[in-house]
């Protein structure tokens, strides 16, 4: 389906059905994507879930990505706080979704832990692939690494192509904010035993962002039922990087569902 606009926090984002206009009372997959992505980054992995599982689903575009509004900086660094519990339920209640089942990497899933505390009586379930609660050494080695691709290499004129005019506000928002010095202290552990939602925690084994003690974190702080799953031989991406077996594993637990 061609892409529509919602506003959500007073801000104009873009999004997309996936399979139709869902039902009210009906679970739809929403698809939260990573601190530099977009809709065309998911690579056609929300339309292979949809079509797996039999669900409809919507991608959309947070603040500052793809043909979403600009990015004012400095971007405040509670912004995934914010995305999860003022963002998040307005583009929930102006698509009429009351039964979200949340699929969110990297940022994303980590938004939809939030998402999930916050609003722990109409979240169905998560699927949280390479999300942080925490800050370690390695993430902020890997992020200096991708600054380093960023001055140096080709990935501004790879992110142009789906981020267009928000770039250059888009990148510095992530890197800036995770560099920040007081950024460093940033833990949303205590946030996770309000998750009560049946959870789906994936991580590649190499992730180049995080070790497993994020999974370990998180499956040990939630309330509700969390199975893991570690993605042999992958980096930070595995929906991507190993994109069968996880779609067929995310599809498997979404089915076991009640």
């Amino acid at each position: 389906m061609a892409a529509f606009f919602i506003e959500a926090a007073g801000r104009r984002l873009r999004a997309q059905w996936i399979g139709g206009v869902a039902g009210r009372e009906t679970p739809v997959l929403v698809f939260l994507h990573e601190g530099l992505g977009g809709i065309g980054q998911w690579r056609g992995v929300p339309e292979d879930l949809c079509q797996r599982t039999g669900l409809k689903g919507l991608v959309y575009e947070r603040w500052g990505f793809g043909e979403s509004d600009r990015l004012t900086l400095p971007r405040p660094l509670d912004y995934m706080a914010q995305e999860a519990e003022e963002a998040l339920p307005d583009v929930l209640k102006a698509c009429g979704i009351s039964r979200p089942i949340l699929i969110g990497h990297s940022d994303g899933g980590s938004i939809a832990l939030l998402h999930a505390s916050a609003h722990p009586e109409n979240t169905r379930a998560c699927v949280c692939i390479a999300a942080h609660v925490f800050v370690e050494d390695i993430t902020l080695e890997g992020i200096r690494g991708v600054l380093g691709h960023w001055e140096g290499g080709d990935l501004k004129p790879r992110l142009a192509r789906y981020h267009g005019a928000n770039t250059e506000a888009m990148f510095r928002g992530w890197a800036e904010t995770w560099l920040h010095p007081d950024f460093r202290g940033w833990n949303i552990e205590a946030c996770l035993p309000a998750v009560a939602c049946p959870l789906l925690v994936m991580q590649g084994e190499n992730d180049e962002h995080a070790t497993l003690a994020q999974v370990e974190a998180i499956t040990g702080g939630v309330s509700g039922p969390a199975e893991t799953c570690i993605v042999p031989a992958c980096a930070h991406s595995p929906h991507l990087e190993a994109r069968e077996d996880v779609l067929t594993h995310m599809a498997a637990f979404i089915a076991a569902l009640d």
